[in-house]
């Protein structure tokens, strides 16, 4: 139940924030390019289990991805689903996947010089969304899903804070909103740094990341929480 915010400027050119939840019990690993002999050129956060990336930089082909779980419509079972691991990977790579496909549903989220879109994938459908120039909110769902409660709670104010490309200071500004965000309990389903075992899934806010891809090139720095789903007044640095 991973979160996203994304402010588009025009095609090849954002700036976003992203959340990851994951079981705390899954190893990681930070930012670094830990694929050298297959993804020549990639950074991303690891998954230790299954060697796949969660979010996915190749920074010489200005590409970045992030991948977000959402439920299913099928009945694919565990033994029979692939690991969604390597769509980031490939997405980066420039080979992004095309149904059917035998993995649980996911959105992926796609920066690319041509334009930023969702790939989104319920296990019957594989369904294409553009991300339009303005400032988008993505999680477990739909594109800027009113019916997603931190949707609800937070859009609105990421979007009043202005087009992001036009403050030097963008990412400490939304960093500075992200830590707002943690008045709420991580249990209340409006959190975006959240704990989501009441809501039925072992996952916590784990870490964050905040990336612009742009014409002058690719910036990315990742921060991990101080414990999961937990925040602490240093917890707010882009580097």
């Amino acid at each position: 139940m991973c979160t996203v915010v994304i402010d588009v400027e025009d095609a090849g050119s954002a700036r976003l924030l992203a959340v990851r939840d994951e079981d705390p019990q899954r190893e990681w690993d930070g930012l670094g390019p830990w694929w050298p002999e297959q993804y020549p050129g990639v950074t991303g956060v690891r998954d230790r289990r299954a060697g796949g990336a969660w979010l996915a930089v190749n920074a010489a082909e200005r590409r970045l991805a992030v991948l977000l779980n959402r439920a299913d419509v099928g009945d694919l079972t565990e033994d029979r689903a692939v690991s969604r691991g390597s769509l980031a990977l490939e997405s980066v790579a420039g080979r992004s996947p095309q149904g059917p496909l035998p993995m649980h549903g996911f959105n992926l989220l796609e920066v690319r010089p041509e334009g930023a879109r969702v790939l989104s994938w319920d296990g019957a459908t594989l369904r294409e969304t553009p991300v339009d120039a303005g400032t988008h909110m993505i999680a477990h769902d739909d594109l800027d899903d009113d019916a997603t409660p931190r949707i609800h709670a937070w859009l609105p104010r990421f979007r009043a804070l202005g087009p992001a490309a036009a403050s030097a200071a963008w990412a400490d500004e939304w960093i500075a909103l992200l830590a707002e965000t943690t008045t709420l309990s991580p249990e209340d389903d409006r959190a975006i740094i959240r704990d989501n075992r009441p809501h039925g899934y072992p996952t916590q806010s784990l870490l964050y990341c905040v990336a612009s891809v742009t014409g002058a090139g690719v910036d990315v720095h990742d921060r991990a929480l101080p414990s999961p789903a937990h925040w602490s007044a240093d917890t707010g640095a882009t580097a």
